[in-house]
């Protein structure tokens, strides 16, 4: 199911018979042929685990089921889109960023905490973001969105990356995080984005990084 960028805000994507790909409410702008459009009360393929998972963590983000034949026009509040092309590996994302994917990834939900241990816990409470990250594996195309603009960069063995939790977008491969502080408890009072705090990835992978702190 192709997925193509139209601009830095807009990607098509071909919907074909017997195929479908899942959306994010709101993010059609419009399509041509024989499309359908239904609510998915179950968050994609994750079932019910997952819509449980993203409500704990305050990212009930509602899905579109899209199916039929013809092309759409995705897009969602002017943000920045990117198309991540996916060859049987997983995804991290945070549920919110997701504007539209491939049908047949398998959707799943992970804990940052399973990682970051309590500071990935603290994540969520201070930065804002959530506490579980959405997972999408398989061969397929992944549409994410992002504020100015999304860079990816390489994460090697030798290579670990500190990103600011608020300017982290998605990652792919085998890569682990640890969430540290840069600051002592008493510092961090009022402070959410990466002079308090940095998401450490190592492994061997990448991470998309958007160019503003902005939550979407």
């Amino acid at each position: 199911m192709p997925f193509r960028e139209v601009n830095s805000k807009v990607v098509e994507a071909t919907v074909m018979p017997g195929q479908r790909l899942f959306s994010q409410r709101g993010a059609m702008l419009a399509y041509r042929g024989e499309v359908s459009f239904t609510p998915n009360v179950q968050g994609g393929q994750g079932g019910v685990m997952s819509m449980i998972g993203r409500r704990l963590a305050n990212e009930a983000t509602p899905l579109m089921t899209v199916e039929g034949s013809g092309t759409v026009l995705f897009g969602h509040g002017g943000h920045h889109v990117q198309v991540i092309e996916l060859s049987g590996d997983t995804l991290y994302v945070e549920a919110d960023r997701l504007l539209a994917f491939d049908g047949a990834l398998q959707q799943g939900t992970m804990f940052l905490g399973s990682q970051g241990g309590v500071m990935g816990m603290v994540r969520g409470q201070v930065t804002g973001q959530g506490l579980f990250t959405t997972t999408l594996k398989g061969h397929g195309v992944v549409a994410v969105m992002a504020h100015g603009g999304v860079f990816e960069v390489p994460i090697t063995p030798r290579r670990p990356v500190h990103v600011d939790p608020q300017a982290y977008v998605a990652h792919h491969g085998d890569v682990r995080n640890k969430l540290s502080t840069a600051l002592g408890w008493r510092d961090m009072v009022g402070r959410g984005s990466g002079e308090a705090f940095q998401l450490e990835l190592s492994g061997s992978g990448s991470v998309f990084v958007q160019a503003s702190e902005e939550k979407l």
